[in-house]
């Protein structure tokens, strides 16, 4: 098996807050406004939307209405810490900067390298969307390598 990410879905605190935030968010990611669904399951106090990809979905889905008024804290048991998309390059890192400003994304930290963090070239911006779930936009040195095939990445940067 290779590991594949089939889906992601993830519960918001507030479909009417979320729902139009990434409906402008993923379609910076690739994802199509025409390939959104949604649906409600009553009995299950279950709404999603779903965005798809041929490459992957991505769903947000409401909470049970016990947990509705609790806030996403990413260091609890069982959180999910943050999302990471990769770019293509330094530059769609910096693009996709600019336009998370302009949708309101909640940047909190600019695009800048990371010496610290594997690979080499580690170069990122991180964000949360409007209800505090944080998300990362990343390139780095295996990304240049299996678009180019050049191995020096260092000698490029």
């Amino acid at each position: 098996m290779d590991p594949i990410i089939d889906h992601i879905q993830i519960t918001v605190r507030d479909m009417d807050v979320a729902v139009p935030f990434y409906d402008r968010f993923l379609p910076l990611l690739g994802f199509s406004p025409q390939s959104r669904s949604s649906a409600v399951i009553d009995a299950h106090e279950f709404h999603v939307v779903e965005y798809s990809h041929p490459r992957l979905s991505f769903a947000i889905t409401s909470p049970r209405s016990a947990f509705r008024d609790e806030l996403v804290h990413r260091r609890r048991p069982g959180s999910m810490h943050h999302l990471a998309f990769q770019a293509t390059s330094r530059a769609e890192v910096d693009s996709l900067h600019l336009s998370l400003k302009e949708i309101g994304a909640i940047i909190v930290a600019p695009p800048r390298e990371y010496p610290e963090y594997t690979p080499a070239g580690y170069y990122a911006l991180f964000f949360k969307d409007l209800e505090g779930i944080k998300y990362e936009i990343v390139t780095h040195s295996k990304v240049f390598k299996e678009q180019t095939g050049l191995q020096d990445f260092q000698a490029l940067a």
